[in-house]
């Protein structure tokens, strides 16, 4: 059976270290958000970019792309884990794919093995005590959370945890049981988050 997905792009960033918005960087002509929402719109009709700026992105995004108004706590950025957490309360699939809107080399390949390699509800980890709530790339000793997949059982857990006032990304997923995405060329995953990101990327 097939699995159901949404995808979540976050797009809430304030670019400091890039110096301009990354988000509308071109990449082969297209700026890199509408890149990554056409990547993700080949997996799911259920597509939302979480932002402060809608006004920013409206008409570059393809047709379908839903909107999220980002809330912020205080006039600087909340941070991935209170995007995404705001954004859950939009999803009502049993996955949803998670990006960040600084990926680059991202391909559509990697994206669909990694929907078709998901654990199916149920699954769970080699232990076979808990049902597996997120399945992520990582990067030595931490996860690599803005390209993953996670199941809709972990939502509730992002809220609590959040309520404790804490913001980590990698504190909440260690408290998870995760499983590893084996992606074969780690290199997808490069961030563009300076100038000097960019010009390696575009040499």
């Amino acid at each position: 059976m097939k699995i159901e997905l949404s995808a979540i792009i976050l797009a809430g960033g304030e670019s400091s270290r890039m110096g301009t918005d990354k988000a509308l960087l071109l990449i082969e002509g297209v700026p890199m958000l509408k890149k990554l929402s056409l990547l993700a719109g080949n997996l799911t009709a259920n597509v939302y970019i979480i932002t402060s700026w809608p006004e920013h992105y409206q008409s570059i995004l393809p047709q379908g792309c839903q909107l999220i108004l980002e809330k912020k706590s205080t006039p600087r950025s909340n941070g991935p884990l209170m995007g995404f957490a705001q954004a859950i309360g939009f999803i009502e699939s049993e996955w949803v794919l998670l990006l960040a809107c600084d990926l680059p080399r991202l391909t559509l390949e990697v994206l669909t093995e990694g929907y078709q390699s998901l654990p199916s509800k149920g699954n769970h980890l080699p232990d076979k005590s808990q049902n597996i709530m997120a399945y992520l790339p990582r990067n030595n000793d931490r996860w690599e959370p803005l390209c993953g997949f996670y199941h809709r059982s972990c939502f509730s857990s992002v809220l609590d945890y959040l309520e404790t006032g804490q913001r980590s990304f990698q504190g909440w997923l260690n408290s998870l049981p995760v499983q590893e995405w084996i992606i074969s060329d780690p290199s997808v995953l490069f961030n563009c988050n300076t100038p000097e990101d960019f010009q390696n990327y575009s040499c």
